[in-house]
């Protein structure tokens, strides 16, 4: 990978957002009434959130594998999104957005 960091900035700023919708959506969780029924959700942020830092790592520092991580990062944020969407929550609702939004980021890049 040869190109500048300006060249994937929207990329990584779709991983940020991410990170941080996933963190604050699984701490939310642990909140709602009915934890024991959140689990799967703060299951899938903490995984969704911590392959959107490594992602970016990856594309921040030129590696020739981050196509390889960008494609278990579709996946997982994908996962992430038709989970939170389930739950009516503004903070699920939320991650769902984030999700959706790094996953489309994602699949630009890896085009």
């Amino acid at each position: 990978m040869k190109n500048a960091p300006q060249d994937y900035r929207s990329l990584l700023d779709a991983l940020a957002r991410c990170v941080a919708a996933c963190e604050y959506c699984a701490d939310a969780c642990l909140h709602e009434d009915n934890v024991q029924m959140m689990v799967p959700c703060i299951r899938l942020d903490r995984d969704c959130a911590d392959i959107c830092r490594l992602t970016a790592a990856f594309i921040a520092r030129g590696s020739d594998h981050a196509k390889h991580i960008i494609k278990e990062c579709i996946e997982i944020c994908q996962k992430c999104a038709d989970e939170c969407g389930k739950h009516q929550h503004d903070h699920c609702q939320q991650c769902a957005q984030a999700c959706r939004e790094c996953l489309d980021a994602c699949r630009a890049y890896n085009g």
